[in-house]
């Protein structure tokens, strides 16, 4: 199975809001850069992660409404490039791919055990 994956610069369009999106996300490792060659402390990374896109984020803790971010499962918040932004950014972001041999990409209940048997072919 081959997917197509779209890539769509983050400061030329966002998605809908509460979309599910691989997004790819520049920034650095924290730290200091050390003797250790194969150290990531302090290095420039850029990389695809899993993420939602929220129009309008509300942040329990403190109240503050937060406009067209990212956020990822571990509750990090990243802002599209070319806003300004501390730490990692957003360049460019694509939709998630289908399912193994669906036309969807979530699958709920008692739907998900046909679809896995029929991905596996058997």
């Amino acid at each position: 199975m081959k997917t197509t994956v779209e890539w769509i610069r983050a400061d030329e369009r966002l998605p809908y809001d509460g979309a599910g999106i691989v997004a790819a996300v520049t920034g650095r490792y924290p730290g200091v850069p050390d003797d250790d060659p194969d150290s990531l402390s302090g290095q420039e990374f850029w990389l695809v992660l899993p993420m939602y896109f929220r129009r309008v984020h509300p942040v329990d803790e403190t109240g503050e409404i937060i406009e067209n971010c990212f956020y990822d499962s571990d509750g990090v918040i990243r802002f599209p490039v070319g806003r300004p932004a501390d730490g990692e950014v957003v360049t460019h972001w694509a939709e998630m791919p289908t399912l193994p041999g669906t036309d969807a990409r979530r699958i709920l209940g008692d739907d998900v055990r046909p679809a896995l048997r029929a991905a596996a072919g058997r």
